[in-house]
This record gives structure tokens, C-alpha cells and sequence, in this order.
């Protein structure tokens, strides 16, 4: 195992160092820069003056250039200073990154609550009343547009019933501390992650029912049954933990996404995540925070892959690594 380990670990800092080449020329050949943003509403700034402007800014030169020069700083984990927040990049994603992971760890907890027990359901009663119900909220859950259902929630219980804040994450000039802090805090993350509930249960949901339904007809589970166990037994101990594997495989991915943030929710209400400020980001064509961003993801990525692969050993006795 710790030769794997190691050997993985290796290949995943060899892919990293492809995958950060590749965003940055992606963003460097994007149109338009910082400058030009910046710029755009100045004509009489010449050309001379935003190249000099690039090579302060550290954008100038060709890509290769100018991906080396990022790199020199990346590998002591200096991404730069970010055009848009006025601030050293790690400095910038550190201090966001921990209110996407709130929102989104939180989240996580509650869709396997809901989803993992309502899928061994459906899937133990295939083709019932139960399991249509339970499928068809799964269904809508997953087909309902992110922008369209927080608009909804802010319709009926912040601007309607006026039970729960439109936006932000604490109530502005209300000055709380300690308890009353956090409690203010949980009362603004309450339609937050009501979306992503609504929205993520529904693939664990299916995922779940699916893999249930791949073990249970298989010969050992039938085997059981003859022998006359418990169904209860026959369910939750023998096949629900096959079942586990494929889940351990989507947990393990679902790593980056508890830090990434989600642009789309976060913007709609005004949480300052990762996912608006990299929204915001790419408004402002800021390249270090960006490269900062998404170099941050990959490495989550390849950490989740990893990490999935391990619990395959845990959870199943009879994989092993050499």
C-alpha cells in the first residue's frame, strides 16, 4: 500500500504540472486581460503604456514566458498578489475557501441522510408505489434549474413570508458575537443549502438505488435469503456494504466540490464563497487568482481520486494494492 501511495502521489505532481501549463494558456489566450479591462474606458492610454502595464502586472511576454515565471513562484506556494482583491492569491482562497466548505459540507451530511436510506427503500421495493414516489422527487429534485429554485425560496420565505434573510451571511450592522454570531450565520445558510440539498439528493438518490439493485440480485444475497435470515440482516449487512464501494467512489469526488464553492448559488445569495469570488474573477480577468483557483481544484481532484482509491481497501477486503 505505501509503495502505491507514493507512486501515485508522483504521477498525480507530474499530471499537475501538465494541468497548470494548460490553464494558463487557456487563460492567457482568452481575449481581452486585465489591462484591457482596466483600460477600456481611457483612449488615450497607447499601446506602449498597456505593455508596459502587462509586464508590471506580470501578464506580458508570450505564454511560455510567463508560465515559467508563474511557476517559479507556485512551487514555494507564491500565486501573486490578485488583481481584484488586492491581495496575496493563497491569502484570498484561504479566507473563502472555508465558507464554500461550510456550506457544501453541511449540505453533503444531509443529502447522504436522505438519500442513502431512501435508496436502499426504493431499491428493496422495486417497482412499488414507494419507489415511484421516491424516484419522482429524486427526478424533480435533479431537473430543477439552481438559478430558478433560490429565486423561488427568496420569493416565498425572504420577500414573502419574511422568515429568513434575502442574502449575505450575517445581518448587516448587527455587530453579533459568539453564539448569537454562529446562530445569525446558520439562519442565512438555511436556503443556501436548502438548494443544494434539493438539487444534490436526488443523484445520491439514484445512485444509491442503482447499486442496491445491482447486489440484491446477486447469487450470495439470494444464498442468504434461503437460509432464511432476517431481511433486515440479508439488506443492511450483506448487500448494503457491497453497495458501499461504488458510493466511497462518488464520495472521494465529491471532495473538490466541498471547497470549490457553487457560483451560481452563492452569487444569487450574496455568500462570499469561493464560488463568487472567482464569478467575480473571471469579471475581472484576474489571472493569478484564477490560476490560484483552479491549479487549488486539480489538486483537490487528484487528492479525492486518491483518497477513493484507499477507502476501496477499506471497505472491500479483497481489494489490495501492491
Amino acid at each position: 500500500m505505501k509503495q502505491y501511495i507514493i507512486r501515485r502521489i508522483l504521477t498525480s505532481i507530474i499530471v499537475l504540472f501538465g494541468v497548470s501549463f494548460l490553464l494558463y494558456g487557456i487563460l492567457r489566450m482568452m481575449p481581452g486581460d486585465f489591462v484591457e479591462q482596466m483600460t477600456s474606458g481611457n483612449p488615450s492610454i497607447t499601446a506602449e503604456q498597456k505593455e508596459k502595464m502587462r509586464e508590471q502586472y506580470g501578464i506580458g511576454g508570450n505564454v511560455i514566458e510567463g508560465y515559467v515565471n508563474w511557476l517559479k513562484g507556485a512551487v514555494k506556494l507564491d500565486f501573486g498578489d490578485s488583481f481584484k482583491f488586492k491581495e496575496p492569491v493563497m491569502k484570498a482562497i484561504s479566507e473563502r475557501m472555508w465558507v464554500s466548505f461550510s456550506l457544501a459540507a453541511i449540505a453533503l451530511i444531509i443529502e447522504l441522510a436522505i438519500a442513502i436510506p431512501l435508496g436502499v427503500i426504493a431499491a428493496t421495493k422495486q417497482y412499488s408505489k414507494t419507489d415511484y414516489t421516491i424516484v419522482f422527487f429524486a427526478l424533480a429534485g435533479i431537473s430543477l434549474p439552481s438559478f430558478f429554485f433560490a429565486a423561488l425560496l427568496r420569493r416565498v420565505f425572504a420577500i414573502g413570508l419574511k422568515v429568513l434573510p434575502l442574502s449575505g451571511m450575517v445581518t448587516a450592522r448587527a455587530n453579533y458575537t459568539g453564539l448569537a454570531y454562529y446562530l445569525d450565520v446558520g439562519k442565512h445558510f438555511i436556503l443556501p443549502i436548502t438548494v443544494f440539498v434539493i438539487l444534490g439528493v436526488g443523484s445520491w438518490l439514484r445512485y444509491t438505488r442503482t447499486n442496491m439493485l445491482e447486489v440484491l440480485n446477486m447469487d450470495y444475497v439470494r444464498t442468504a435469503r434461503a437460509k432464511g435470515l432476517d431481511e433486515r440482516v440479508v439488506v443492511f449487512k450483506h448487500a448494503f456494504r457491497n453497495t458501499l464501494i461504488p458510493i466511497v467512489t462518488f464520495i472521494g469526488a465529491q471532495i473538490p466540490a466541498l471547497f470549490s464553492g457553487a457560483i451560481i448559488t452563492e452569487g444569487i445569495f450574496s455568500i462570499p464563497g469561493l464560488g463568487k469570488a472567482a464569478i467575480d474573477a473571471v469579471n475581472e480577468k484576474d489571472l493569478p487568482f484564477l490560476m490560484g483557483y483552479l491549479v487549488f481544484l486539480a489538486i483537490l481532484t487528484l487528492l479525492g481520486t486518491l483518497i477513493s482509491d484507499i477507502l476501496y481497501a477499506v471497505v472491500d477486503p479483497r481489494v489490495r494494492y501492491n
